[in-house]
């Protein structure tokens, strides 16, 4: 048996996701919540471990093509945190466009 990786798993499913399916996968590996859709756990994967996670994920959840996952961790060889979306991607944050920005200032010459 291996070592065991920590991951920080994501997930956004939307209302009619299969959270039934994802919360089974949850407890089966001892997650911890960790606030509104995060979640703490360790577990080996051996080497390949994004794609052990996102089979093993694709085992007991049925996703649909606007859900999404995005798991963190620590690379080995690096010892830095990094990210990855497993299923979906990256949309629009509801936050863009609160920040006040510096404008450039056009000049005439």
């Amino acid at each position: 048996m291996g070592i065991k990786k920590a991951f920080w798993l994501s997930y956004d499913l939307g209302i009619k996701g299969d959270y039934n399916g994802l919360y089974t996968f949850l407890d089966s590996v001892e997650a911890k919540e960790c606030g509104d859709s995060i979640t703490f756990f360790q577990k080996d994967y051996g080497n390949d471990f994004l794609d052990g996670l996102t089979t093993e994920l694709k085992t007991h959840v049925k996703f649909s093509k606007t859900d999404r996952i995005y798991v963190i961790y620590v690379e080995d060889s690096t010892k830095k945190a990094k990210g990855t979306f497993l299923f979906g991607g990256r949309k629009r944050a509801p936050w863009e466009g609160y920040a006040t920005k510096v404008a450039s200032i056009d000049e005439e010459n």
